[in-house]
């Protein structure tokens, strides 16, 4: 699982202009990034009214920080702070949107046989793949004593108290696997209230498209995992549609030949074998978030057994032998345009 909120994807953005000038006549593509949740948001709209679209993105910002105070394990107070803290005590009464974001994460944990397990964060300082990384492998007697506080079934979700509850002392949620997507789907259900049609949210390695860049829909590409920030191996147009990728090549040491990246298995304790990188596309941004890391973890052929069970999911897995996999709702929409690298 991800072991920080930072989410340490890179997703090749094509086809994409500098802003144009303030109130530029006739419809053009404005843009601005603003820092949250460790990361860089970066929001486009293709649109006539420049004033009205930066008020809208003003306020898009501002949802990103409210969220951010819920659900960061960084700031004092929040509510999965509050909830780590009192686990194996007490629940508390958290926000609608992290009960929401919680509940989310809890199915998408039993679609995947908990591969995607919000409470892997009992592993966080075992691993160090944040700002503290240390390049270390854990002995396998620190993780065997971790292991048992990571499990989603022990987190109760009570909706009518609007509380969470992990049950057992030393459990700790951390919603980096989820976070950023539910916070993309909140705004952009606040620029289509402001009445933006046609926009971009990309947060780290997670995107939404709405309506179209101009003419044509938005063409967005996959980040080769073994190749050059930027070098990308296949494309896609979209619209009203969220693109989400997990990959092993963020946060990442090698030993021995050896890759030991971020993306744990919560049920070993130890970073996933199987996938180089998993892009998800579905209808919205929270689901693809959560299930490009499930997905990454269960492997390349259960993963794309579930991809193709579920309904309104597509997914594109790039193997640890290389191979490229496409689900069939892909079929002559993705653009493959190079093999990925072949590198260790």
């Amino acid at each position: 699982m991800r072991l920080t909120a930072l989410v340490a994807l890179v997703i090749g953005i094509s086809g994409c202009s500098r802003p144009g000038p303030a109130n530029a006549p006739g419809p053009h593509l404005i843009e601005r990034t603003h820092p949250s949740m460790g990361a860089q948001a970066h929001v486009s709209a293709w649109t006539s009214d420049d004033t009205a679209a930066l008020r809208a993105f003003d306020e898009g910002f501002a949802e990103l920080e409210r969220l951010e105070a819920l659900m960061s394990i960084w700031r004092p107070g929040s509510d999965i702070v509050r909830l780590n803290e009192a686990a194996g005590r007490n629940p508390v009464v958290v926000s609608a949107d992290v009960l929401d974001a919680l509940r989310t994460a809890y199915e998408v944990g039993d679609w995947t046989g908990g591969a995607f397990d919000v409470t892997f964060a009992a592993l966080a300082d075992v691993w160090k793949f944040d700002h503290d990384q240390d390049n270390r492998i854990p002995s396998p007697d620190e993780i065997r004593v971790r292991i048992p506080l990571v499990d989603y079934r022990a987190l109760r979700l009570d909706a009518t108290a609007r509380s969470a509850y992990l049950t057992r002392k030393g459990m700790r949620a951390h919603l980096g696997g989820i976070g950023k997507g539910y916070a993309i789907d909140r705004v952009a259900a606040l620029l289509k209230s402001r009445g933006l049609h046609n926009f971009m949210i990309q947060f780290g390695g997670d995107l939404y498209v709405a309506g179209t860049r101009g003419p044509r829909p938005w063409h967005l590409a996959i980040q080769d995992p073994r190749g050059a920030p930027g070098k990308t191996f296949a494309a896609i147009e979209l619209s009203d549609s969220s693109f989400s990728t997990s990959g092993d090549y963020e946060r990442f040491f090698m030993r021995d030949g050896h890759r030991y990246h971020h993306i744990l298995d919560p049920r070993t304790g130890a970073p996933a074998q199987g996938c180089r990188s998993v892009t998800i596309v579905a209808d919205n941004a929270t689901l693809a978030d959560a299930l490009s890391t499930g997905v990454f973890v269960m492997g390349p052929t259960a993963g794309m057994a579930l991809i193709e069970k579920l309904p309104k999911v597509d997914g594109v897995i790039v193997t640890s032998e290389n191979r490229v996999l496409v689900s069939s709702g892909l079929t002559g929409r993705l653009q493959v345009l190079a093999e990925p690298t072949d590198a260790p």
